[in-house]
């Protein structure tokens, strides 16, 4: 982000331009590269990032050795703001998905500025409670709710934050994000296939009727939207 051009992340656009003067001389432009790991659950975080494009898986570990992800960020989201306001302990893996740009602050910054004006602070807070919300909702759909909702309800979210119908993914990190066999996400990709609501291959799925796949999908997906915009309408 230059000093003249807006934001494209949505929390930095909500800042009136005193606080957001305050950031501009501490945020580094970087790129998110595929896989790279933004936060290690257990050890300290480095930086905070404003994603302008591309996604954020937010990972959990199992026992098991399995993973599923508990939320997904990106350019309505910060990376690493819960840490930097707590105690700066990454309390889960943040891996990019999407690659894009983003905003990057070292935490130290981060916690000055936040310090120093009560509004920067106040919407970093409510971005950490919708977030809560993202991730209590995430569980209870991945406890009650069958694998085609629930990955109705990921493509939707995925399809948000990258305004594309096209969306480069495998099976196999499909499996890995929403905790499942990969065998369980082929057969319920085959079913949307043949419905004619995805049509995948060649490691990427293209949305192609986006009305079938919101009728699909659970009420988690409408439930986690409306709550994050409930807490920023306001603003």
């Amino acid at each position: 982000m230059t000093a003249s051009a807006p934001p494209s992340n949505q929390l930095l656009q909500m800042l009136d331009a005193s606080d957001l003067d305050l950031l501009r001389s501490h945020l580094v432009t970087i790129e998110m590269v595929r896989g790279t790991v933004l936060g290690e659950a257990g050890l300290a975080q480095r930086h905070v990032y404003f994603p302008h494009g591309g996604t954020v898986s937010i990972i959990v570990g199992l026992s098991e050795g399995q993973t599923i992800e508990v939320a997904m960020l990106g350019r309505d989201s910060v990376v690493g703001g819960g840490a930097a306001l707590a105690d700066g302990i990454a309390p889960a893996d943040a891996v990019v998905l999407f690659p894009g740009r983003a905003s990057a602050l070292e935490i130290a910054a981060f916690r000055a500025i936040a310090a120093a004006s009560a509004t920067f602070r106040t919407l970093m807070i409510r971005h950490e409670q919708a977030l809560l919300a993202h991730a209590q909702q995430s569980l209870l759909c991945n406890t009650l709710h069958p694998v085609e909702a629930r990955l109705a309800r990921w493509l939707l979210r995925a399809r948000d934050l990258s305004d594309s119908d096209l969306l480069p993914l495998t099976q196999e990190v499909l499996a890995q994000m929403m905790g499942v066999r990969r065998n369980a996400i082929s057969l319920v990709a085959h079913a949307l296939q043949r419905a004619g609501i995805i049509c995948y291959g060649r490691g990427q799925i293209d949305i192609t009727n986006l009305r079938a796949l919101e009728i699909t999908s659970c009420d988690c997906y409408a439930a986690v939207k409306a709550h994050h915009e409930r807490l920023f309408e306001a603003w």
